[in-house]
């Protein structure tokens, strides 16, 4: 009975730590990435300059810094 017991308390453990590293590891992505285009007023609101004439549209400077202008 203690050997069930304690299967349960370590099977339990551990399917709520795999829980607790897939929701972390979902937070650190969405929080990471950020968006892959920004507009040109984003660019300039997070302190940069949309540079539409260069290859790649970037984003200079600011918090968009190398982000794609569309």
């Amino acid at each position: 009975m203690r050997i069930r017991r304690t299967l349960a308390a370590v099977t339990a453990t551990a399917a709520l730590a795999g829980l607790g590293l897939t929701g972390a590891a979902t937070a650190t992505a969405a929080t990471h990435g950020g968006p892959t285009y920004v507009t040109p007023s984003q660019c300039e609101k997070g302190g940069g300059t949309p540079r539409i004439d260069l290859p790649g549209n970037p984003c200079k400077g600011g918090t968009y810094d190398g982000q794609t202008v569309d």
